[in-house]
């Protein structure tokens, strides 16, 4: 059980600009240990539902798709928190175990819902990759009780692997859903996908990024910014936002 000391300050970007107020956390675990979190909220009018995004599992919180994510939502009105696993809180390259990945997830969501301040009654649970697989499993064994999932980069299959799919618990799920893909994701072919979705019974949407691997990079030969990308990740994520709940 997460102990309710957390720890928080303002930091400034690296350009010395704070865009929205944002705090750094530190969310205690079991026993000594904790992790980094970053709330980010809305400068104005901030609504009652807010995001919570998870990294996979060779990045971190301060991945640049996921700080832009943060950011276009909370612009958007919706507060958002996005946390470190154990493992980088370390500095280490494999992740932990179930267990203690759930354990994190489980203490994020604490401290969004009870101690963020922010005044939730709704909350949307998202991750890149590792960090949505994580948390949709949660949900499926009523773990998590988020009122959506969205996934960053769906890891559908091992790399190019479709024998082995990770799509059991997916059909257990009832909230709804908001997948993104990449038409180059080795880890998430696309008619495999959909073939998956069309057999679930909860709600969903995807969205399509042409071009896009695992992680969203497109080859430069297209021409559009990677900015442009994220922008557009976090605006239709506001736009499924405002038309599902």
């Amino acid at each position: 059980m997460a102990r309710k000391d957390y720890k928080m300050d303002l930091y400034k970007n690296m350009k010395g600009r704070i865009p929205m107020e944002r705090q750094r956390i530190t969310i205690p675990l079991s026993g000594e240990e904790s992790i980094s979190a970053v709330l980010t909220l809305p400068r104005n009018e901030t609504k009652n539902l807010g995001v919570i995004t998870a990294h996979g599992a060779g990045n971190d919180m301060e991945q640049a798709l996921l700080v832009a994510f943060s950011d276009g939502l909370a612009e958007a009105g919706y507060p958002a928190l996005r946390f470190n696993f154990p493992y980088k809180e370390k500095g280490l390259k494999a992740p932990d175990r179930p267990e203690k990945l759930e354990n994190a997830w489980a203490a994020a969501y604490r401290y969004f819902r009870e101690g963020s301040g922010a005044g939730l009654t709704r909350i949307i649970a998202a991750g890149k990759s590792m960090g949505g697989r994580v948390a949709s499993q949660m949900v499926a064994d009523k773990k998590l009780p988020a009122q959506g999932l969205i996934f960053l980069g769906y890891p559908l299959h091992p790399a190019g692997d479709l024998s082995k799919l990770r799509d059991a618990h997916l059909y257990q799920i009832g909230i709804p859903m908001l997948f993104f893909a990449g038409t180059r994701d080795t880890l998430c072919d696309l008619a495999t996908l959909q073939g998956v979705l069309d057999k679930m019974s909860a709600p969903w949407d995807l969205e399509i990024i042409e071009g896009g691997d695992h992680s969203f990079r497109i080859p430069k030969s297209m021409g559009i910014p990677e900015s442009d990308i994220h922008t557009r990740l976090a605006e239709k994520t506001v736009q499924w936002l405002e038309e599902t709940f």
